[in-house]
């Protein structure tokens, strides 16, 4: 999760004014940026719909949130700018998460390797977002009901050459057991990727909802149960319900989750495992 800087109320007029501050680039197609998230590396093709899109050297094609300080020029933080007097075109057709939408293809037989979530509301929301991508590139998405057992799980599944494990793990942080549990996987056909986010419901922006934040739950009571009794939702299925349907694309998720699971579809299309 990016932090947000912000001014000392204490300090100086030349305090504040010495505050470094990201330089803002022309968006101009062909500049070799790097997404601070996720660290995928490309060119600039073009920026449509509030997305910036890179093609790296594989030719494969990103979308990633046009956020301030997003992208790294030369090892630097820097905010895309439109090029001035340059409109937005009307593209090839797009899929929920940006990608370029291959028409009239039939979906790839399913490969060997797989990508787990957590659980089923983390499958709807992967597939209502990469559901193309996915099925063009033969990638099936399979809930685990949770990461306990992560290594005995992974040692069971059998990885190896063409045969990769990608795992989408919530509340990836410092100090969480979902870390102590993804710690403990030590292949180098698997990639555990994750997001700082107590649930997937979280990495939905609120705004998307229609809410001003997700509400702060005390500890000891189930998240979601605490959500839907601050929001007046009366259980969890209704609040999966009014999540779910207010994600049309990757424009209505948190960076987080964007970035880790693009790492994992890399990771498990890769022609070199």
């Amino acid at each position: 999760m990016r932090s947000h800087s912000y001014d000392d109320v204490l300090a100086g007029p030349s305090a504040r004014r010495s505050r470094r501050v990201v330089p803002e680039v022309a968006a101009e197609p062909g500049l070799v940026l790097e997404d601070a998230v996720s660290g995928f590396c490309g060119a600039l093709v073009r920026v449509e719909h509030g997305g910036a899109v890179l093609e790296d050297r594989h030719g494969r094609h990103r979308v990633f949130p046009l956020t301030p300080g997003a992208f790294l020029l030369e090892g630097s933080p820097v905010t895309l700018v439109r090029p001035r007097g340059v409109s937005a075109r009307a593209g090839a057709a797009r899929s929920a998460s940006g990608s370029v939408r291959v028409e009239g293809l039939r979906a790839r037989t399913a490969r060997d390797s797989r990508i787990w979530v957590e659980g089923v509301h983390d499958a709807e929301l992967v597939e209502r977002i990469w559901g193309h991508d996915l099925r063009v590139e033969g990638i099936v998405v399979e809930p685990l009901d949770g990461v306990d057992g992560l290594a005995e799980r992974v040692a069971e599944f059998g990885t190896g050459p063409g045969r990769r494990l990608g795992v989408l793990v919530d509340h990836l942080v410092e100090g969480s057991k979902e870390s102590r549990l993804a710690g403990q996987v030590d292949d180098e056909h698997v990639l555990v990727a994750g997001h700082p986010y107590v649930d997937i419901w979280q990495a939905v922006k609120p705004a998307s909802v229609g809410i001003a934040a997700w509400p702060e739950v005390p500890r000891g009571v189930e998240w979601k149960r605490g959500v839907c009794a601050a929001l007046g939702w009366s259980d969890p299925w209704e609040g999966w319900r009014r999540v779910s349907s207010a994600v049309r694309g990757f424009g209505d998720v948190e960076a987080g989750l964007l970035g880790a699971v693009e790492r994992l579809i890399d990771f498990v299309t890769s022609e070199d495992g």
